[in-house]
């Protein structure tokens, strides 16, 4: 009969054993492996040695409140000759003697969490266990190590933001959540318990996804982030101004699960992707430029403007100037074959879905096809990318007509390129190219009918927005409305030429530019442009964060009272940041840096401040410095900081410039660590 080993003490091996699971940069101080892949234990035996065939170990693993051998909870299992990474098992790698190394495996689909081992009659141990895209069998394997490392282990990266006229990458500090798990504590899901007992939330894949959205947002309950979309950011900060995940989750953590203070839809979804990667599932942040929000499934967004041509809110419908969603990669057992890989998932609180703030998952071919009955929430993120837009105009005596306005929705569909800092369009995964006839079959799919039967306007009358090629912010500059008459007649007609401030989500602020000429007279074939010129004195108090304007131009034909409008939003340009590294980076070498702002405003900036932050380069802290004296225009505002890199390779030194005048600032710079 085998005898029962009697362990004196055990070494976890964590720095082995992280390194080797690829999740070190979580820490070493304790042992957090991913599922399918053994890891090693070493046990020193309290008297006796093992033999072969002679020794025996009961090992117990349990995770969760309520431990079940029906639901994957707990298992129980003995030494074996060699592992079996189908289920739970163990085998002793070493020769015989007073030290045992003991190779562990956990099944491809248990659950994720934190468990507790216990080694036959006298030892408990403690780990964390996470997804493994790395493995075959695993619902979140994903075929390429160049795109693990981008999706599941990059600490940085970009989020773009802008219009889709002018994208702007933003750089993002996703980091490395120490303890993954514990935003998918138990107090986050109370609606979702009923779900629990069936299955449990940390094994099926489509659950853990459906807490982590859950949870990003506190609209239900001790949610990560509360969003705000006013200018009024007391009690907390602007969106703006966080430059990444690991700060906004360590203040969660530290001020016992209450709300961080503000994110808007790049911040919750910056915070998802960090989640979803910590977990160990693939996961990318998306961009959609001019996304539809429809409120009331119908795929279409109306607006309203009224007889200057400026949007009034009658509807709830609104275009998003941009809007970020993430995206995770998993299979789809749920559905028909075909629907693995990447899923849309949007945890910005929009509308409620069965209940809760959250949106998808959904699989973009499921998008793409116009598979509107497919889970979860479909019809909200087919009509962000394919919904028709309908413009009324609203008179003075309460009547509206239908107006003529050229608005598409579902533009340039961004995300960061695997390896580099590029902009890897991703629109043909949601979408097939307009007109043709697979686009024909999706929308036929979807029951978009106004989709399919809208012909395209071949209007006599045509106007468009032109802008110059530099509008950076402090500067004065022009914009043009073109106009162009096709017709074989002369046409006489009234031009409303109006901007005003508006928020990346389409909320429009104060004027900035107005002209109403009521006699334009085009001869036929002729082309004119009406030049509208936007004055940094009229501007610079009206702006948003965003640094957005919404230029509006509405042409009414005197002869057919036909209605023509043309808008588009412009984004004025920051001044950038250098950033200008001292010194060879070595890793565990201290190292400067400095920053550089030139003030491009015509008037001084004072409370100027610069922070600072970067992945394994400032040690999880944030460097702050600030300028004790006053920018006037034309001067740098200058700073040198000190950090040192703590691991080789390359990395986001991101930096934020803040003052009184010119507001959250961004730039960054890639630093090459060496060993």
């Amino acid at each position: 009969m085998a005898q029962a080993l009697e362990i004196a003490r055990w070494d976890l091996e964590c720095e082995f054993n992280n390194t080797d699971h690829r999740t070190e940069l979580n820490g070493v101080e304790q042992l957090i492996v991913r599922r399918g892949q053994p890891f090693t234990i070493n046990l020193h035996l309290r008297s006796g040695e093992y033999q072969p065939g002679g020794s025996a170990l009961n090992l117990t693993v349990e995770t969760g409140p309520q431990p079940s051998d029906q639901y994957g909870t707990r298992a129980s299992f003995g030494l074996t000759d060699q592992i079996d990474t189908s289920r739970w098992s163990a085998a002793v790698t070493s020769p015989p003697g007073y030290m045992v190394s003991l190779s562990i495996c956990s099944p491809p689909d248990a659950p994720i969490g934190r468990w507790r081992l216990t080694l036959g009659q006298g030892g408990l141990v403690e780990f964390v266990l996470l997804y493994n895209p790395w493995c075959t069998g695993d619902v979140v394997y994903m075929d390429s190590e160049e795109k693990l490392m981008e999706y599941v282990l990059a600490q940085d990266g970009i989020i773009f933001r802008g219009s889709w006229k002018y994208l702007i990458p933003t750089p993002w500090n996703f980091g490395q959540v120490p303890t993954p798990t514990q935003v998918l504590s138990a107090p986050l899901w109370p609606k979702l318990t009923p779900i629990r007992k069936n299955c449990p939330l940390s094994k099926n894949v489509l659950l853990t996804t459906f807490l982590l959205l859950y949870c990003v947002n506190c609209n239900d309950d001790k949610g990560v982030l509360l969003g705000r979309w006013t200018d009024d950011y007391d009690g907390g900060v602007s969106p703006l101004s966080w430059k990444g995940s690991v700060e906004i989750l360590r203040n969660w953590d530290t001020n016992a699960c209450q709300p961080v203070r503000f994110g808007q839809c790049w911040v919750f979804a910056a915070v998802a992707c960090s989640v979803s990667r910590a977990l160990g599932i693939p996961c990318r942040v998306v961009t959609n430029y001019n996304s539809a929000h429809d409120t009331n499934s119908n795929l279409v967004i109306e607006r309203y403007v009224d007889e200057n041509g400026q949007v009034v809110q009658k509807s709830r419908d609104m275009i998003w100037n941009y809007h970020c969603w993430v995206e995770n990669w998993m299979t789809r057992p749920d559905l028909k074959p075909g629907f693995d890989g990447w899923q849309a998932m949007d945890p910005t609180p929009q509308e409620k879905s069965e209940g809760v703030y959250c949106c998808g998952p959904i699989p973009l071919k499921a998008i793409k096809e116009g598979e509107l009955t497919y889970k979860y929430d479909a019809p909200f993120v087919f009509a962000e990318v394919n919904a028709d837009v309908h413009t009324f105009m609203k008179h003075k005596d309460g009547t509206t007509e239908k107006i003529i306005s050229s608005v598409q929705v579902g533009l340039k569909i961004s995300t960061k390129s695997v390896g580099s800092d590029r902009r890897e369009d991703i629109t043909h995964l949601y979408k097939y190219p307009e007109g043709s006839d697979e686009e024909r079959e999706a929308f036929t799919k979807a029951n978009h009918q106004n989709k399919l039967l809208q012909q395209q306007e071949n209007a006599g009358l045509l106007i468009a927005i032109k802008v110059s090629a530099e509008m950076r912010k402090g500067c004065d500059f022009d914009v043009f409305a073109v106009v162009t008459n096709n017709t074989p007649n002369g046409k006489k007609c009234r031009l409303v030429f109006g901007s005003r401030a508006v928020s990346y989500n389409g909320i429009l602020g104060e004027n900035c530019g107005f002209k109403d000429l009521l006699n334009v007279a085009l001869a036929p074939g002729e082309e004119k442009r009406v030049p509208l010129r936007m004055n940094y004195s009229k501007y610079a108090e009206n702006l948003t964060e965003d640094n957005l304007i919404r230029l509006a131009a509405l042409l009414l034909d005197y002869g057919t009272r036909e209605a023509y409008l043309a808008v588009r939003n412009v984004v004025l340009e920051n001044p950038e940041i250098k950033v200008r590294i001292l010194g060879e980076p070595k890793e565990n070498r201290k190292l400067a840096a400095e920053i550089t702002l030139q003030n491009p405003l015509p008037v001084p900036l004072q409370n100027c401040c610069f922070t600072v932050e970067g992945s394994n380069l400032t040690g999880g802290q944030i460097i702050t410095e600030k300028l004790n004296s006053t920018v006037e225009p034309g001067q740098d505002a200058k700073v040198k900081i000190y950090f040192t890199p703590t691991h080789s390779g390359q990395r986001k030194l991101v930096v934020d410039f803040d003052s009184n005048k010119l507001c959250h600032v961004k730039g960054y710079r890639n630093v090459i660590i060496g060993k």
